[in-house]
């Protein structure tokens, strides 16, 4: 089925799974905001692609305000208190499954408790995870995509302490395509915050459960852990382009790449959309701006490289595209950085505009599935380094770095613009890709979604670290990148490899148009 772009005025939500999509309508049809339309999506989603998110991730919003102001709430978990070096004594680098690698706290909810607490939402927690209590207990037809990890990742996963092969594979065999998922732990754990609120996970009996669990599975988080964690409020990073102001989340996410790889595109010069010049430009300038985000970007609080004074600084940045040679690829040997999370946006018909998005990172995250309340903690901190200091190293306390990062533009001439993607090292280029074709070659919205794209480096599948093409360019680029020293691999058609990807945009008259992306389940509900 061939997807178009979707127009609506009184409220939009685009979602990479259409129920998800739904539950957030209905908030807005019931007279909610964009604001608790995503928190309905969020919560939506922790059930009905448990792959991807949950409420045991953490999760990045943009808030996109009526008056013009842009928000940025972070539900980002740090360290446990003993998660220190003698914990890993023998390990070479933190496990990715299992309790040592769940040895972050999770902060999603915290960030949906803080947007909350703006003044125009009204609507109780109980109406917003009303749909997704609904799909937890009656249960959801896995997709293919979740059918497809599950068979993939089953080996390593059903084999971890807790209630994953319960939850999961409930038959002694992975979830195929339609079969029905049922999650009534986490259900009743979603009637818990209900109707005790989202900071129950953190305070109070149902954080003693959770912590209770977290201990019995091996994971150094603890209930002092929950306790002294809060979402937090931030300044969003931001960069004027032609025609445009973008904003992303700040460290510790690799928003400060997105914004500078659209910097530096911005002072070359590519005339065609998906011609050589414009998709040589943006992995070029990708390169330049991974130097300087695997160099500086982390927890804030262990460096201090200042993100803001260089996307601030024509000349620097004048200076940095500079080095972008438009005929040859920079060699490039760089670590790519892992990671799978889900992006959502909303619109409301008041002027709201939201980016959002939340993980768990791997599928599955670490893979404990806690056995009293079914929630799938992260793993984020496995992204730590053993070291005794340095780029991420590990330090109780400590926010690991994050490929999580929600876009946003205001345009000016009024349009306002969500977008994002899963994807870990692909969220970047992916929002460059689509940002890129619909703002400057004018593309229609759904298309600079659906055309083929590329990835340098890894999301998903093998670890290496090519340049990823889908099928669907024009057939002279693949040989014109490889000429130009690029490690060309094709990959095919259109492949979840890319992320899913989806946008709103709000025009200053009201109209809102949103579009999603063929590659996941998701689907754009408006009216």
């Amino acid at each position: 089925m061939e997807l178009i772009t979707v127009s609506g005025r009184n409220g939009m939500v685009t979602a990479p799974h259409r129920l998800a999509a739904d539950a957030g309508l209905s908030v807005l049809r019931d007279g909610g905001n964009a604001i608790e339309a995503s928190v309905a999506v969020a919560a939506t989603l922790a059930v009905v692609y448990p792959h991807m998110t949950g409420i045991g991730g953490d999760g990045f919003w943009l808030i996109a305000q009526p008056d013009g102001r842009v928000q940025s709430v972070q539900g980002c978990g740090g360290a446990a208190a003993a998660a220190d070096l003698a914990m890993y004594a023998g390990h070479e680098a933190v496990p990715f499954r299992g309790g040592l690698a769940a040895n972050t706290v999770a902060g999603t909810l915290s960030a949906w408790a803080e947007v909350l607490t703006d003044p125009a939402c009204a609507m109780p927690l109980g109406r917003l995870v009303a749909d997704a209590i609904a799909h937890a207990e009656a249960g959801v037809a896995v997709t293919a995509g979740g059918a497809a990890l599950a068979a993939a990742k089953g080996d390593e996963l059903r084999g971890q302490p807790g209630a994953y092969a319960t939850i999961f594979e409930p038959q002694g065999r992975p979830l195929r395509q339609g079969d029905v998922l049922r999650q009534p732990l986490l259900a009743q754990t979603l009637h818990t915050l209900a109707h005790d609120g989202a900071d129950a996970f953190y305070r109070g009996a149902l954080a003693e459960r959770v912590a209770a669990d977290l201990a019995a599975l091996g994971s150094p988080v603890g209930l002092v852990d929950l306790a002294a964690h809060r979402a937090t409020r931030h300044q969003a990073l931001h960069t004027r382009i032609a025609g445009a102001h973008l904003f992303n989340s700040p460290p510790p996410t690799q928003g400060f790449a997105s914004l500078m790889i659209l910097a530096l595109f911005d002072r070359l010069t590519a005339d065609t959309a998906d011609g050589f010049a414009h998709v040589h430009g943006l992995v070029e300038a990708t390169k330049q701006a991974f130097l300087l985000r695997d160099r500086h970007v982390g927890d804030p609080a262990y460096h201090d490289f200042d993100c803001q004074a260089l996307l601030d600084d024509p000349a620097a940045l004048a200076a940095v595209a500079a080095t972008i040679d438009p005929a040859t690829a920079l060699p490039w040997p760089q670590p790519p950085q892992w990671g799978d999370t889900c992006w959502f946006g909303a619109a409301d018909g008041q002027g709201r505009v939201v980016s959002a998005i939340q993980s768990t990172y791997f599928e599955f995250g670490s893979g404990l599935v806690l056995p009293e309340t079914g929630i799938i903690w992260q793993n984020r901190g496995s992204s730590f380094r053993l070291a005794a200091d340095g780029w991420n190293a590990l330090r109780p306390g400590r926010k690991p770095f994050h490929t999580l990062n929600p876009a946003l533009a205001r345009f000016d001439d009024g349009r306002v613009m969500a977008y994002g993607t899963m994807g870990g090292e692909g969220q970047p280029q992916t929002q460059a890709a689509l940002f890129t074709r619909y703002a400057r070659y004018g593309v229609d919205l759904q298309t600079a979604i659906a055309a083929p794209r590329w990835l340098l480096g890894r999301t998903w599948g093998e670890q290496s670290t090519t340049l990823k093409i889908e099928d669907g360019f024009d057939d002279a680029l693949y040989g014109d990148l490889a000429a130009a020293g690029h490690d060309v691999e094709r990959v095919g058609g259109l492949t979840a490899t890319m992320g899913h990807a989806g946008a709103i945009v709000r025009h200053a008259d009201g109209r809102l148009e949103g579009a999603t992306d063929p590659r996941s389940d998701g689907g754009v509900a408006a009216w």
